[in-house]
């Protein structure tokens, strides 16, 4: 966990290559935590600072693309080099991530979702879903994207 709201960095990694999701904060560590793989792009669940903090000097150190969903652009304060677009299939290596559109907590929260794991960002919680208290946010849109989208994927996840 990084940063004053320890938040999670992921670093999904496979033959040698990975991407991170969500650079928070503390760059740095996130740099030295990377430096054995070949890292190909930042990619983030949604716009917030506390899940974007770092990312333009790690995009940048890395020289790889920052990927957010082009809704949430105006949330984060900086446009994606490459924006994210739902049912996009990553590849890292041997492994695959798609992006899923969740919107609710922002317009342009992403989810990743892999064989049996889910990187949700702030759309799903231990107990229950993402804040809803923003006004660009909707409990009504942030629910329909967890029964449409993460609760049909398999109990195991």
């Amino acid at each position: 966990m990084v940063g004053s709201l320890e938040n999670n960095v992921y670093i999904v990694s496979s033959e040698g290559q990975a991407v991170i999701i969500d650079a928070a904060a503390e760059p740095e560590r996130i740099l030295e935590a990377t430096e054995r793989f070949h890292v190909t792009a930042i990619l983030t669940t949604h716009g917030h600072h506390d899940h974007v903090g770092a990312a333009a000097r790690v995009a940048r150190t890395l020289d790889v693309p920052f990927r957010l969903h082009p809704a949430d652009v105006a949330i984060a304060g900086m446009d994606p080099d490459t924006p994210l677009s739902d049912g996009e299939v990553i590849r890292i290596g041997t492994v695959t991530l798609t992006a899923v559109h969740t919107p609710g907590h922002t317009p342009g929260s992403t989810c990743f979702v892999s064989d049996g794991v889910v990187f949700s960002g702030d759309t799903l919680f231990p107990g229950g879903p993402g804040a809803t208290r923003f006004p660009y946010s909707d409990f009504d849109t942030i629910m329909r994207s967890l029964d449409e989208h993460l609760f049909t994927l398999d109990d195991a996840t």
